[in-house]
């Protein structure tokens, strides 16, 4: 088939079955171009749960249809590849989580969205990279914090905070392959540019950026900016 067959006939069933497709910012853009929304996880499943659609496709990984799922109860929710997984949600199951709370008592639990069902249940809160910064400053000084599942956005809040945070050992292999001297190296190539960066990576990376923030976050500062470089 022709990718215009593939999509006459995407067209056709998402009509026939009133499903709507949900793809992240990270898919290719032939998946973009046939989404009804792109968007970060936690968007995307918020503006399914006003959508009069039966079904859900989520192109993602598993967590991000979880959270569909939990947001939109009744509906029908799929996953195109249940192989999908996140290398950072993986870094923190359910049982290794319990038995960190045990070691370290008397702490208020904030798990990022980029975690698995089992771990957001387990949660007292649960932020995004966008508001994680509001949501710990929201709490009282003298609070004492378990962050999981990412060790590099736990030290940049624990940075941007001063609060007392102990953090998961997880991370995201694909925010960790970006190393200073890559960028170092684009930068001198172009040195217009501006480097925005997500609290995902590591913190020699994190100390380059002009920006920091999610990647909406990071669209939305690109559309505003008056550079022309990035």
């Amino acid at each position: 088939m022709q990718n215009e067959d593939y999509i006459s006939a995407i067209n056709r069933m998402r009509q026939e079955k009133n499903a709507i497709i949900l793809a992240h910012y990270y898919q290719t853009s032939d998946i973009q171009d046939i989404a009804d929304f792109v968007g970060d996880s936690l968007a995307l499943s918020q503006k399914a749960v006003y959508n009069e659609a039966d079904i859900i496709l989520f192109a993602g990984v598993k967590f991000m249809a979880e959270t569909a799922k939990i947001l939109s109860p009744q509906k029908k929710v799929l996953l195109p590849d249940m192989d999908a997984g996140c290398s950072l949600a993986d870094s923190c199951s359910a049982g290794d989580l319990k038995k960190f709370i045990s070691e370290n008592p008397g702490r208020t639990l904030i798990a990022y969205i980029n975690s698995t069902t089992e771990v957001k249940a387990m949660a007292d809160i649960i932020c995004t990279s966008t508001n994680v910064v509001q949501v710990i400053e929201s709490l009282p000084e003298e609070e004492k914090i378990i962050f999981v599942p990412d060790r590099n956005m736990g030290s940049y809040v624990r940075e941007k905070t001063g609060r007392d945070i102990i953090v998961w050992d997880g991370a995201c292999h694909v925010h960790e392959n970006f190393s200073p001297e890559a960028i170092l190296k684009l930068r001198n190539e172009y040195p217009e540019a501006k480097i925005l960066v997500h609290p995902e990576c590591e913190y020699p990376v994190r100390q380059l950026a002009d920006f920091i923030g999610s990647t909406a976050g990071m669209l939305e500062y690109a559309g505003k900016d008056k550079n022309k470089a990035y």
